[in-house]
């Protein structure tokens, strides 16, 4: 080996890592978010980070006028569905991805605003679909005060045979030629406080009382007469996320606006959840990224023993794994969002190992950055201890980690050998 092959420093990678190059159509959809993600989320969300919940979602709050902005980029559900669908796949891939670099709390915020309107279309609601577009603030309702991770278990695979799941928190009566809601959504829903329409799942009652496991999916203006909200959460991480209670009495609506009812009630909450998933993959690998090149550029100002810090073997080590992890998260993600676009029937035991993988890279290299910035890491003049609250927070929503993984372990079981 010649003395230039062991000084030729390694080529820089890519924006989006060891990653082939983009099309050019996604090179300017790439270039286009992260401008977006820099220059306004990362700014607004550590703003808000610092604000109370009800300072968040104020009329005066910067959250506004970033959402304004974004809307304005152009990356709603309809510029999405006219891509193909592998082509979207590499779009939502990059889009969440670099929405969640920039903020993680808002990232989810914007991607919770299109859920309606994006289940409309895939269960082939286009009528509602028109009624309610993705300009309007959206939201997601299914966890309950007494059913969190219930909700993910529609099919009762996890169920212990002792259980009891006892009342629903909300049911919907289905009549002749209307629904009507009552109870209450818990304090995780995310935009709760501020949609104006929500994508409700929930029990349903067709006249032989609740069933869980037979519940409806409702689309539900927010404006409806019976509808309250209540106190915005306050809470560690994604304090940029506003989340919130609704309360449902006698909220009545026409029997249309039920886009799943009893019969499929348990393949609407399957797909949910598969795109959910693959979507907090893309978001968390974001963070993920975010820590990582966050430490890199520290390692290399930062000065210890008369060198930057990143000539020490043990941050050098470090760096690497951090940055081994974010590829392998951005790897799977990509590739299980392009199969779930693609297949004839999504895997939601894919988009499980997503978001589980995802989410703990996100708080193992959020947690590792800290470390890189010493005690100045602990401290708010950094933006470290904040991406590793944010991280924090992601094991837990849209299904702990631990669930999914039992929940994702049942699906990867052979039914013909059991």
């Amino acid at each position: 080996m010649n003395q230039t092959e062991t000084t030729c420093a390694a080529p820089r990678l890519g924006p989006l890592g060891a990653e082939p190059p983009l099309s050019e159509t996604a090179a300017m959809f790439q270039e286009s978010v992260h401008r977006y993600a820099a220059e306004i989320m990362r700014p607004v969300g550590v703003a808000l980070d610092r604000l109370s919940p009800e300072e968040v979602m104020a009329p005066a709050s910067p959250y506004w006028a970033a959402r304004r902005k974004f809307v304005e980029l152009g990356f709603g559900v309809d510029e999405l569905l006219a891509f193909a669908p592998a082509e979207r796949a590499r779009m939502m891939s990059i889009l969440y991805e670099e929405l969640g670099w920039g903020d993680a709390g808002l990232a989810i915020s914007y991607g919770v605003c299109q859920l309606p309107q994006y289940m409309c279309a895939v269960l082939g609601r286009m009528d509602l679909y028109a009624r309610y577009p993705s300009s309007m603030m959206g939201c997601w309702a299914i966890t309950e005060p007494d059913h969190g991770s219930d909700s993910l278990d529609p099919n009762r695979m996890l169920f212990h045979p002792d259980g009891n799941y006892g009342r629903p928190n909300c049911i919907a009566t289905i009549k002749k030629d209307e629904v009507v809601i009552n109870g209450q959504k818990s304090a995780w829903v995310s935009n709760g406080s501020i949609a104006e329409v929500c994508i409700l799942y929930c029990a349903a009652d067709s006249g032989g009382g609740p069933d869980p496991g037979r519940g409806c999916v409702v689309i539900v203006p927010l404006d409806a007469p019976g509808i309250s909200r209540g106190k915005p959460l306050d809470k560690m991480g994604q304090r940029s996320l506003n989340q919130g209670e609704i309360f449902f009495d006698n909220v009545r609506l026409p029997q249309d606006h039920i886009i799943a009812g009893p019969e499929s009630f348990q393949k609407a909450t399957y797909l949910i959840h598969t795109v959910a998933n693959g979507l907090m993959g893309g978001v968390f690998t974001g963070l993920a990224r975010a820590a990582y090149e966050m430490a890199l550029s520290y390692a290399l100002e930062r000065r210890q023993g008369g060198v930057p810090i990143i000539r020490h073997q043990s941050v050098a080590q470090r760096i690497f794994h951090m940055f081994r992890k974010v590829e392998a998260a951005r790897a799977l993600t990509q590739r299980v969002i392009l199969y779930n676009m693609v297949a004839d029937a999504p895997a939601l035991q894919a988009a499980m190992a997503v978001k589980v993988t995802a989410t703990q890279t996100a708080f193992e290299v959020a947690s590792e950055a800290l470390q890189i910035f010493g005690g100045n890491g602990l401290t708010r003049e950094y933006p470290i201890e904040k991406l590793l609250r944010d991280a924090r927070a992601s094991l837990i929503e849209d299904g702990c980690n631990e669930i999914l993984a039992i929940k994702g372990g049942g699906y990867l079981a052979d039914s013909s050998r059991l």
